[in-house]
């Protein structure tokens, strides 16, 4: 067996499934002739996902970082590849067809070679244009597949959209087993019937190592034919990010496989850096659980990625979830108790969703989902009785057809708050808006960019393109290190989420919380004249009013009172950022 197996560093998701940001420009810089000396990558994952938005988010034009990082790895002959959501192109929800069609001509001049798509419901209909632009553009069209475990989700299944990507015209086919409980068997069974049925296409397999299948799954489909392996490397692989580098060439090499050596001390210097740009300022944003695998993410089927924002939830509505069950004479729950409560409510209903391969934006809907209906069924309440908008919008066929059929329960309570359910095509929601945009940019004369880039941007992230060209951006990142490291400084000092909840729980002990529902700033519905503090106690709200809106990164999301009520106290003030799950005031 001589067959060669070709290695990606994944250095982007490596930074993503660890925690919020990735490097500035100047440290990518830094570490690229390191990567490149390491001899063994044919390819390397440089951007897409949430790589351009979090630029944006500290103050970095994403452009030019993105030509800056390429550019060493092309002039090596080196393959860069991004990640982009089809329908959802670089963001959590839809994108224009002239936007989606821009991003490809835009990433193919900065220097990127192959353009890796994916739909979230492995709907074909979202990721035709997503083949059709990029080879337009003279990028490379590697198709993925969303890989999870199900009743649905067979070989069969998978095949039948293989059949439509390769009838779009796609060069390649990726399983992207972002949550790694795709089963090794399984997998190299498909790569199999996809290399027999199409000998021409290039395989490569992407899987976290969240659950610990993924080492197997890469021999699996090694064996089976595939032609690259998806990697990561120290000090951010393993737990629920990827396997390391020299752990995957040592096994495929032993099994007989042609696999190109590693330059080891350039395997050190990459590790050596990438550790100082943790030491930096990186690592205020990485959970240190992620470094740990667990044997519970096979049933819930939740990606490593999102485990930090998860915890966070969690430990933001921990607090509200004990008072709740302590009202109402329950047993509290220890953070262990309700995580496994939490993993076990997403695999409840996962089923009774449709199950949706729980990859962005769709595992964050779930999570949501559930964390809610643990707080709900706490306070008495039966599930669903909170469902956020873009949860209905998934439910309801929006985004695309759902794998599975919905519970009837479901399909019931979507009758009973009216929502009537879409078959269309989903891209048929977004119009064009490039005209809008550009004249957007000539109003505030903007300049568009080399290729269009800039204008590319404010398109798919327009709040946050503005806030980085009003430097509001710049600051607020500036602040939130800032207070970050004067935290980690004062350990133990800092009065935290569960420190706040139970002063207020003392003052407040028969009021309910409000609880935020993203991450984000919160603005308060207020009166004209009052609108640079919180609305004021006494204030009645009825239910299902607005009572606040949280800017996150991704839309405005509102935070809804869920029983009539007098404000009793808020903790917030106008403006101030929250976590998913913290408390922002309590109503009675």
């Amino acid at each position: 067996m001589n067959k060669e197996i070709k290695f990606s560093l994944v250095y982007r998701d490596m930074w993503q499934s660890s925690g919020k940001y990735q490097p500035r420009v100047d440290q990518l810089e830094r570490v690229a002739p390191a990567i490149v000396a390491m001899g063994c990558f044919d390819r390397i994952e440089t951007n897409g996902g949430a790589f351009e938005q979090v630029n944006l988010m500290y103050g970095e034009n994403p452009n030019k970082a993105v030509r800056a990082w390429t550019k060493p790895f092309n002039d090596a002959g080196i393959q860069t590849h991004m990640l982009e959501r089809a329908l959802n192109g670089l963001r959590m929800y839809g994108v224009p067809k002239d936007v989606r069609r821009l991003m490809c001509t835009v990433k193919k001049a900065q220097g990127v070679d192959i353009m890796r798509s994916f739909c979230g419901l492995n709907d074909p209909r979202n990721l035709e244009l997503s083949v059709k632009y990029a080879k337009e553009a003279g990028m490379i069209s590697q198709a993925a597949l969303s890989i999870t475990h199900s009743p649905v989700h067979t070989v069969e299944y998978y095949m039948g959209i293989v059949d439509k990507l390769v009838e779009f015209g796609a060069d390649e086919i990726c399983l992207k087993d972002m949550a790694g409980v795709g089963r090794p068997a399984t997998l190299g069974k498909l790569v199999h019937e996809i290399k027999t049925k199409y000998p021409h296409l290039k395989v490569q397999y992407h899987g976290h190592t969240g659950p610990g299948l993924s080492m197997a799954s890469i021999l699996m489909v090694a064996e089976a034919g595939a032609d690259y392996i998806d990697c990561a490397m120290e000090p951010l692989s393993w737990g629920m990010v990827h396997p390391d580098v020299i752990s995957v060439q040592a096994m495929l090499k032993d099994a007989g496989f042609k696999v190109k050596d590693i330059n080891m001390d350039a395997y050190m210097e990459t590790r050596r850096l990438t550790q100082e740009f943790i030491d930096d300022f990186l690592g205020l944003y990485i959970n240190p659980g992620n470094r740990v695998s667990s044997s519970l993410l096979l049933g819930c089927g939740l990606p490593g990625g999102m485990m930090g924002s998860m915890m966070s939830d969690l430990r933001g509505v921990h607090g509200a979830i004990n008072m709740a069950l302590k009202k109402n004479g329950k047993p509290e729950l220890s953070f262990e108790e309700l995580t496994v409560q939490l993993f076990q409510e997403v695999e409840l209903i996962w089923p009774m969703l449709g199950y949706p391969p729980l990859v962005t934006p769709f595992s964050q809907y779930s999570k949501n989902t559930a964390v809610l209906n643990l707080l709900n069924i706490a306070q008495g309440k039966p599930r669903f009785s909170q469902v956020d908008k873009d949860t209905w919008s998934m439910i309801l066929g929006r985004a695309g057809h759902l794998p599975g059929p919905l519970a009837p329960e479901v399909i019931e309570l979507a009758k009973q708050q009216g929502y009537e359910f879409y078959d269309g095509v989903p891209q048929d929601a977004y119009p064009d808006a490039l005209p809008e945009y550009i004249k957007e940019m000539e109003e505030n004369g903007w300049d568009r960019g080399q290729d269009d880039e800039e204008l590319f941007e404010l398109a798919m992230h327009d709040r946050q393109y503005r806030d980085y060209k009003s430097g509001v951006a710049k600051e607020r990142f500036n602040k939130e290190v800032a207070q970050l490291r004067a935290e980690k400084e004062n350990a133990g000092q800092v009065k935290g989420p569960s420190v706040q909840l139970n002063y207020l729980t003392q003052n407040h002990p028969k009021a309910d919380p409000i609880v935020a529902t993203a991450d984000g700033q919160v603005i308060w519905e207020l009166d004209f004249e009052s609108r640079s503090a919180a609305p004021a106690p006494g204030r009645k709200y009825s239910e299902g009013e607005t009572i606040c809106t949280i800017q996150a990164t991704y839309a405005m999301v509102p935070v809804t009172v869920l029983k009539a009520g007098r404000l009793v106290d808020t903790c917030v003030l106008q403006g101030g950022r929250v976590q998913k799950g913290d408390v922002l005031g309590w109503i009675e």
